[in-house]
């Protein structure tokens, strides 16, 4: 989730001012002569053949009684609310557990730059541009970063400047323009420059391309013959599809953990300053809090923090405990923790070894199935393809050790794939089967995807294999992985790919699971041809680290169990969390159950069309979108107000399975809440112009043809034009100019 690094990597505003003038084709497709010097690179034949691979035929879940009890469905709002004041009610007048915080340290020193600097820097806004790259939600003002340092970078590379030169200009403008503290501008420069250098001396593609195929949207779809392909499927004709039965009641189900975005800090200290001017605080290297709010908590804490050894030790023990009947595992990935800038590769294996060894102690005999996240390379988001197999740069350092320590729970024939690309299949149950993508070789942040993103490892080529033959077999599909397929972070072109996937098997494929975002969510997939029809539904798990501004949770689901007429469902699923503000108040933890779904949201099943109707009656109805809002954040007693631009944003989120598509799938919801909103905006407006005519009854009325004077200054004017656009958000110039100001 984090890419710290990107605005250090894409900025270097002073070489800009120089070069903007005597070199503006660096900012366009081609240069002047439509040359541009590159390493003639070509892509190593790959000759794997999906085919000759073994399969996982035998089930690897042993036979279950399934007698699961299954969460209450009578419709209730469970106050959770009440839940977190009881505790809190026995104190008087406490402090709040939280401070002010922004994602990146702002210097709010006057600035000592030359004037010109000065504005050039408040026109990029580093930010909003840090801010924008941590969320994934992006602005124009990303794009043109985006676009100044992909140009900058290629015009240094052509101009024959040396790696050294060009890693230390980075760190320059890192430290001089304060983006960072100098040890995270010398990591991220040192980590970071080597692959991007390596990368952009190989790409026959300008700024232009590069930023599309990074950022999306906001830089325009700009059409990129390198990077357009389509997957192959087999000549087998879709089945007819069939409208999916509920599950049946009191039928046996399986009782599943989704485990996700662990990111455990074993650096975390109690105490030491939370509130830190780098991407990850709670350290004793961020040295001493300035203020008693800005301590870290024991427990963890709302800031940019991660996972300390304790919280992951109890919330462990505590699901041993109270979910002793579990009956498998899923765990969609995101071990290390987000000092992205001071990673080695010898400690995030460390991280992965330690972690999967306190599984396997605490879940004895209980089978985990595992998805790599993006934050388990070093450098985060790095994962080259197979074709790249040159000792410092290739993954296998990283895919060796995976299916070393991932043999514990899966079966030896899925080493090679494992081994490949850190994706397999397995059969569960009969009947029953998980793949485990690798959705890294979806990641826009992952640079080495630049010089081929096509179908990188053939991974959803085997996928479609996988699929095919699960459906010869009249098996049933659940996928797991990290970030989700119409996330932001998931590259347009595979996800288009992916989506074509899901619709062709949609009979086949019952659920996806995956985490990356850290919120409680989902996403509803659709028919291509029929956006009124729900195919398909992947469920987003919340992540365990607070970071930032959450409490840590974990899922539970009731899977459709062994029986005749088993549909392979989630019948239910139940969010887990604790309260971590009572927990440091009162250093004693309590994990409890926030919500279960049917119950909270009064849904029949949790079928893709249910979802899809709890999407539209969320739309309808704000009070149901504010508890699923609540849920959204865990319940966080730091989480910010959603208004209805907000809205929009997340239930946009939730119809989009994929990416970068959003005007194709969140047209009705955001013309429906815009007319909700329509009326007060109106309103508002109305009453600003009533106001002006009756406090100046001497400068006449605002009729048609009359234009009504009022004494104010020039900065007035501005700001109470710009105020009643901002609030109408579409006021039509010519209403503007029935307000005059007279000075």
């Amino acid at each position: 989730m984090s890419q710290y690094y990107f605005p250090i990597v894409l900025v270097f505003l002073l070489e800009l001012l120089r070069i903007t003038q005597s070199h503006p084709f660096l900012f366009s497709a081609s240069g002047p002569n439509q040359r541009r010097p590159q390493v003639e690179w070509q892509q190593p034949e790959d000759t794997w053949n999906i085919q000759s691979i073994p399969r996982s035929v035998q089930p690897l879940l042993q036979n279950q009684h399934n007698d699961h009890q299954l969460p209450p469905t009578s419709y209730h709002v469970i106050d959770s609310d009440n839940h977190d004041e009881k505790l809190l009610k026995q104190l008087i007048q406490i402090k709040e557990n939280a401070t002010a915080r922004t994602l990146f340290y702002h210097n709010k020193e006057e600035s000592h730059l030359p004037p010109l600097l000065t504005k050039t820097i408040k026109y990029f806004n580093l930010q909003q541009v840090a801010f924008e790259l941590e969320t994934s939600v992006m602005s124009q003002v990303s794009c043109t970063a985006c676009k100044a340092g992909a140009g900058l970078l290629q015009h240094y590379i052509k101009t024959g400047k040396s790696k050294e030169e060009i890693i230390k200009t980075i760190y320059q403008y890192c430290v001089n323009l304060k983006i960072q503290s100098p040890r995270v501008c010398e990591g991220v420069s040192q980590l970071f420059g080597v692959e991007v250098i390596y990368v952009l001396k190989r790409v026959t593609i300008g700024p232009d391309e590069i930023c599309s195929f990074i950022i999306g949207d906001p830089c325009g779809d700009i059409y990129n013959p390198y990077h357009e392909w389509e997957v192959d499927f087999p000549p087998v004709q879709k089945p007819e599809v069939r409208e999916l039965a509920l599950p049946k009641e009191a039928a046996p189900v399986f009782k599943v953990l989704h485990l996700s975005d662990t990111h455990y800090d074993p650096y975390y200290a109690e105490g030491s300053n939370a509130d830190c001017n780098e991407p990850l605080c709670c350290r004793l290297t961020n040295g001493r809090p300035t203020t008693p709010n800005g301590a870290a908590g024991k427990w963890g804490d709302y800031r940019k923090c991660d996972t300390p050894q304790r919280t992951v030790d109890h919330m462990l023990n505590h699901i041993a405990e109270t979910h002793s009947d579990i009956d498998f595992i899923i765990w969609t990935g995101d071990l290390p923790p987000h000092d992205v800038w001071n990673q080695t590769k010898e400690e995030n294996l460390k991280v992965l070894k330690e972690t999967v060894k306190q599984m396997s102690e605490k879940f004895p005999g209980i089978p985990i199935f595992p998805a790599l996240g993006n934050h388990e390379s070093a450098p985060v988001n790095s994962f080259p393809p197979p074709y790249v197999q040159q000792v410092d740069s290739s993954i296998s350092w990283l895919y060796d050790e995976l299916d070393i320590q991932w043999r514990r729970w899966l079966p030896a024939s899925v080493s090679h794939t494992v081994r490949r690309g850190a994706f397999y299949s397995v059969l569960v149950r009969p009947g029953y089967r998980i793949i485990s993508m690798n959705m890294n070789y979806c990641n826009n942040k992952n640079w080495w995807l630049l010089l081929n993103s096509t179908d990188p490892a053939t991974e959803l080529q085997w996928f479609i294999y996988e699929l095919q033959s699960a459906e010869f077999a009249n098996e049933k599909v659940h996928v797991i992985g990290h970030i989700p397929p119409g996330h932001s972070d998931c590259l347009k072109v595979w996800s288009r790919n992916y989506y074509k996937i899901v619709s062709r098997y949609e009979s086949t494929i019952v659920a996806q699971f995956f985490g990356h975002t850290h919120f409680d969510e989902f996403e509803v997939f659709y028919d291509p041809h029929d956006l009124s029809r729900a195919t398909s539904i992947a469920y987003i798990g919340p992540s365990v680290t607070p970071y930032n501004d959450l409490n840590p949770g974990y899922r539970i689901y009731y899977i459709d169990g062994d029986h005749d007429d088993t549909t392979r469902l989630v019948v239910d699923h139940e969010s887990w969390i604790m309260n971590l503000k009572e927990a440091n108040l009162y250093d004693y933890p309590i994990w409890y159950k926030l919500y279960s779904t049917r119950a909270a949201y009064a849904m029949r099943g949790l079928r893709p069309v249910d979802w899809d109707v709890l999407i539209n009656n969320m739309t309808d109805s704000k009070e149901l979108f504010d508890l699923y809002y609540k849920h959204y954040w865990k319940n966080s007693p730091v989480r910010p107000e959603c208004d209805y631009e907000c809205r929009k944003r997340i239930l946009c989120d939730a119809k989009s399975g994929r990416s970068h598509d959003r005007k194709y799938f969140c047209e009705d919801v955001e013309a429906k809440i815009d007319e909700n909103n329509k009326g007060w905006k109106e309103w508002i407006f109305s009453s600003i112009t009533s106001s002006i005519g009756q406090k100046h009854p001497l400068n006449g009325a605002c009729g048609d043809g009359d234009v009504g004077k009022i004494a104010a200054t020039d900065t007035e004017q501005h700001e109470l034009l710009e105020a009643v656009a901002q609030v109408t958000n579409h006021v039509e110039p010519s209403v503007h100019l029935k307000i005059k100001i007279q000075f």
